[in-house]
């Protein structure tokens, strides 16, 4: 993926200072998405609840599965 971001960079006519900054929120914005995918889907899942028939879900339930 950033491969393709850094061909496109190389073929628009940018300034240096441009492309240094586009460059760093590209590398932003993954680290980001990295680091926050799990935590999000834990939240949604914990938030959603347990279906019905199932034990509640916990934090300590999830560690122990």
């Amino acid at each position: 993926m950033c491969d393709f971001i850094v061909l496109i960079i190389k073929m628009v006519k940018m300034s240096k200072d441009t492309k240094r900054r586009v460059s760093s929120v590209v590398s932003l914005a993954k680290t980001a998405f990295q680091w926050g995918f799990i935590p999000t889907v834990l939240y949604l899942g914990f938030k959603k609840g347990a279906e019905p028939g199932t034990p509640p879900l916990t934090f300590f339930s999830l560690l122990w599965q």
